[in-house]
């Protein structure tokens, strides 16, 4: 396997992104679960993600494997 194929999983997303819209991936239960939207809220090392369909998603900072700044 060469390893420059695997994908980076990295976290660069702070609370001082609030307001920003964003893409993350958590662990869950059943493996990952991605949510992308608008950063809410980062508080008490919880995350709130404000989806397009305007369900909000929180999620906690410790299940975090990846998330980042998107355009958009």
């Amino acid at each position: 396997m060469n390893p420059g194929l695997g994908a980076r999983l990295n976290i660069t997303i702070t609370p001082s992104d609030v307001g920003k819209r964003v893409t993350t991936r958590r662990r869950v239960p059943e493996g990952f679960r991605d949510a992308v939207g608008q950063l809410e809220f980062w508080r008490d090392g919880v995350l709130g993600v404000r989806k397009r369909d305007g369900s909000l998603v929180e999620i906690p900072q410790d299940t975090l494997v990846a998330a980042k700044v998107v355009p958009g």
